[in-house]
């Protein structure tokens, strides 16, 4: 046990022989050796040590009630939990979590450190390294008492086919609906997608993006980088959003929209360009001014 587990060590972290050596010595040997071997113990949901094996095509490991297409790849460090549905020619990075009861379709990558729960997701999709999807949502309300009670969380996220997300971005479950993310969209980097959000398809969603609970995104929809909406909001399909702009109220017509609330892009570049001479009428007087004074 003590041979296999300073191999395990060495694979896993890239430890020399003489570290892992080092590291026996401190205890670390024996910690390991108790949380490795089986015991009665699970994890709080009925699920136990044992119940895991080892997926012959890459080396994770696999809930012996996970379903597996045999072409799919499940690299060392990551962990397909219960009754997973996991399909062919998915690829699955290291240290990717698929949770209890999550669906992966046909042909679809998962990167590294990704975390799958309470979630679908459709065919031929890219989940990039880092991604979080169906976690709860941030839903509090407060009691009689002024304290501040979680509401629950409860329903899933569906992501369509042929979707990307990217690094880091956290998409979470439903509380009164499921989020959806429609087919095709592409979703960039450092994206927060709030609870009971529908995103509809082609959507394209820049980095930085921010949309709050329960807000409903058509189809064909741009938002530039850093883009603000906020909950409960509506916005029709074929909208293109400037960078940085913030939407406060549903968006009907579609069109070009931008500014902080956004308004129809004509009316925005009128209000830039408004300022822009009023700072440098105001700039102009100060020179005078100060010769003056």
């Amino acid at each position: 046990m003590a041979l296999q587990l300073r191999r395990l060590l060495a694979a896993a972290f890239g430890y020399t022989p003489q570290q892992v050596r080092a590291l026996s010595q401190l205890g670390f040997g024996a910690c390991c050796s108790s949380i490795a071997s089986p015991d009665s113990s699970d994890y709080g949901d009925g699920t136990k040590p044992q119940d895991f094996q080892s997926w012959p095509n890459g080396g994770g490991s696999f809930h012996k009630s996970a379903s597996i297409d045999p072409t799919a790849f499940v690299e060392f460090g990551a962990v397909v939990h219960s009754k997973s549905v996991v399909g062919e020619h998915v690829c699955i990075g290291s240290g990717a979590v698929i949770g209890p009861g999550v669906s992966v379709g046909q042909s679809t990558k998962i990167g590294y450190n990704v975390s799958l729960s309470n979630c679908t997701i459709g065919d031929s999709c890219i989940i990039h390294n880092g991604a979080c999807i169906g976690q709860d949502g941030f839903g509090f309300m407060v009691d009689e008492h002024g304290n501040m009670l979680k509401k629950p969380q409860m329903l899933n996220a569906r992501i369509g086919n042929c979707v990307e997300i990217g690094a880091n971005t956290c998409i979470d479950r439903g509380s009164w609906r499921d989020t959806v993310v429609g087919d095709h969209s592409k979703i960039d980097n450092l994206v927060q997608i709030g609870h009971n959000v529908v995103i509809g398809e082609n959507c394209m969603l820049c980095g930085q993006v921010g949309i709050a609970g329960s807000v409903t995104v058509g189809d064909y929809v741009t938002m530039g980088g850093r883009v603000a909406v906020r909950d409960h909001v509506s916005i029709v399909s074929k909208v293109r959003l400037a960078a940085t702009s913030f939407v406060t109220r549903d968006i009907k017509e579609p069109g070009d929209y931008g500014g902080f609330p956004v308004v129809p892009i004509r009316e925005w570049r009128r209000q830039v360009a408004i300022h822009s001479r009023t700072s440098t009428k105001r700039n102009s007087w100060f020179p005078m001014l100060c010769i003056e004074s």
